[in-house]
C-alpha cells in the first residue's frame, strides 16, 4: 500500500496536476461552462413542450393555439443554436485573462474572427422542389451550434495567441495617458485585432480552394470525426471514466480535466438527440453530458451515493456515522466532496477499488439497457448535474420512467460494490476508535501519586 501510495503522489499527481494547471485546458474548461446557464433554460422550454401528461397538447393548443409546441421552441433555438458562439467567447476570454490581457477585447476579436471562418451561407428549399437551393448573406445557426464548437474552440485559442504575440511585441498604438481607459483599449486592439482577422481569412482562402470548402469540414472530418467515434463509443467512455476517477484518487478534480476536453464531443451528441427528440425522431446517440451526470456519477465522480448509503445503513464506527449523516445532503445533489477528502478517498488503496469499479461498471449496464431498447435514451434535455437521482433520470429520457429505473438499478449495483470494501474500512475505523477508548481510560485510572520516569 505505501509503494502504491508512493507512486500516486510521486508520479501521478505530478503529472496530473501540471495537466490540470494547463491555461488552455482550463480555458476550454470555463468558456464551456459559459455556455450551461442558456443551455439549462432552453431545456425547460423543451420540457414544456414535450410534458408526458394525457390532454396536455390540447390544453396547450387551446391557449396558444396549432402552433404552440413551435412557439415554445424559440427560446430553444436561441439557446442551443448559439452555442458555439458563446463558447467562442468564454473561451477567449478566459485564455485572455490567463494572460492578463484585455479579456473582453480577446473575446470580441475571436468572437468576429469565428463568423469569418464560416460561410454565410444557408439551405433553402423552395415550395414544390425537392432539392436544396443555397442562399448567400445569411449566418447558419447548424454551424452557431454544437456542430461549430471544435472550430469555435480552435479559432478562440489561436486568434488569442496572435492577440497576445502581437501585444508582446508591442505592436500596438499607445495614446497618451489623459485618453478615457475605453478608448485607449480600442486603440490598442486594432493591429492585434488585423492580425487575427487577416490570419483568419488567408485560411479560408486557401481552405477554400480544396475539397472541403469550408473550415468547418476540415475541422469536422480531420479533428471531430476522430474524437467523435472514440467519445461516443463504449470503449472510449470507459477510458474517459476510468481518467476521471484516476485523477479524483490523486486528489485532483477529474471531471473538471477530462471535462475540457470531452465536453465538445458530448454536448454535439447532445445536442443531436435535442433535435431528433423535437422532430419526433429516433434518438441517435447514448454517450451525451446527461448519460455520464445523471447516470453514471450518481452521488458525485465514483458514483458514491451508494457509499453514502453504506455508511448510514451500516456504519459501526462513529466516525463514519457522522460522516454518513453530514455527506447524505450535499451527496444526493452528486456533491461529494465531504466523502472524496473527509472519508477520505484520496489515496486511500482500499476505498480507490470500489471508487473505480463503481462507475466503470455503471456505464456498461447503462450502454446495455439503453442500446437494446429497455431504457430510454438521454433526450438532449440538458438536466442539470445537481439534479438528485429519479428525478433527474426521468427528465433526462424525456419523461420516461425507465430513466428513474435505470438509475435506481445502477445505485443498487454500486451499492453491493462498495458494500464489502466499506464494510473492511469501518472495521478499521472501529478499532481505532475501540483502542483509543482503552487508552484513554487507562489514562484515567492511573494513580494519582505516580511518578513520571
Amino acid at each position: 500500500m505505501n509503494k502504491f501510495n508512493d507512486f500516486l503522489e510521486n508520479k501521478v499527481m505530478g503529472v496530473a496536476g501540471r495537466v490540470a494547471s494547463q491555461r488552455h485546458l482550463l480555458a476550454l474548461r470555463d468558456g464551456m461552462i459559459l455556455t450551461m446557464p442558456l443551455v439549462i433554460i432552453g431545456s425547460l422550454f423543451l420540457i414544456l413542450s414535450n410534458l408526458p401528461i394525457p390532454g396536455y397538447s390540447d390544453f396547450m393548443a387551446g391557449i396558444f393555439g396549432d402552433q404552440w409546441a413551435t412557439k415554445l421552441s424559440y427560446p430553444v433555438g436561441v439557446t442551443f443554436d448559439i452555442m458555439a458562439l458563446i463558447a467562442t467567447f468564454g473561451i477567449a476570454y478566459r485564455l485572455a485573462q490567463s494572460y492578463e490581457l484585455d479579456a473582453l477585447t480577446a473575446g470580441a476579436i475571436s468572437v468576429s474572427a469565428f463568423l469569418l471562418a464560416t460561410p454565410f451561407q444557408v439551405g433553402y428549399t423552395p415550395e414544390g422542389q425537392t432539392e436544396a437551393i443555397m442562399v448567400g448573406g445569411a449566418i447558419p445557426t447548424s454551424l452557431m451550434g454544437s456542430r461549430g464548437l471544435f472550430v469555435g474552440m480552435i479559432i478562440a485559442m489561436l486568434s488569442t495567441e496572435i492577440y497576445r504575440w502581437v501585444v508582446k511585441k508591442n505592436f500596438v498604438i499607445r495614446l497618451p495617458d489623459g485618453v478615457p481607459p475605453s478608448v485607449s483599449k480600442s486603440f490598442i486592439a486594432l493591429i492585434p485585432g488585423f492580425f487575427v482577422l487577416t490570419s483568419v481569412w488567408v485560411i479560408r482562402l486557401i481552405v477554400e480552394q480544396t475539397s472541403f470548402g469550408s473550415l468547418h469540414e476540415v475541422v469536422g472530418k480531420v479533428i471531430g470525426g476522430p474524437l467523435g467515434v472514440l467519445g461516443g463509443s463504449l470503449g472510449g467512455s470507459i477510458v474517459a471514466e476510468l481518467v476521471i476517477v484516476l485523477l479524483w484518487v490523486s486528489g485532483l478534480h477529474g471531471a473538471n480535466i477530462v471535462g475540457g476536453v470531452m465536453a465538445p464531443i458530448w454536448y454535439g451528441a447532445m445536442d443531436e438527440n435535442r433535435i431528433a427528440f423535437q422532430n419526433n425522431e429516433a434518438l441517435p446517440n447514448i454517450f451525451t453530458q446527461q448519460f455520464f451526470d445523471n447516470f453514471i456519477n450518481v452521488g458525485g465522480s465514483g458514483a458514491t451515493l451508494a457509499l453514502v448509503i453504506c455508511m448510514i445503513l451500516r456504519a459501526r464506527s462513529k466516525q463514519m456515522k457522522q460522516l454518513g449523516r453530514l455527506a447524505a445532503g450535499p451527496s444526493l445533489f452528486n456533491i461529494n466532496e465531504p466523502i472524496i477528502f473527509g472519508m477520505p478517498v484520496v489515496l486511500n488503496p482500499l476505498l480507490i477499488i470500489p471508487f473505480i469499479l463503481a462507475p466503470v461498471l455503471a456505464v456498461i449496464t447503462t450502454y446495455i439497457g439503453m442500446s437494446t431498447g429497455l431504457v430510454a435514451k438521454p433526450a438532449g434535455i440538458a438536466v442539470p448535474w445537481t439534479m438528485p437521482p429519479l428525478l433527474s433520470g426521468y427528465l433526462a429520457t424525456g419523461g420516461k420512467i425507465s430513466g428513474a429505473f435505470m438509475q435506481l438499478f445502477n445505485i443498487g449495483m454500486t451499492f453491493l460494490i462498495y458494500y464489502p470494501f466499506f464494510g473492511m474500512w469501518d472495521k478499521m475505523k472501529r478499532k481505532e476508535e475501540d483502542q483509543e477508548f482503552m487508552d484513554t481510560e487507562a489514562g484515567t485510572d492511573r494513580p494519582t501519586n505516580a511518578v513520571n520516569l
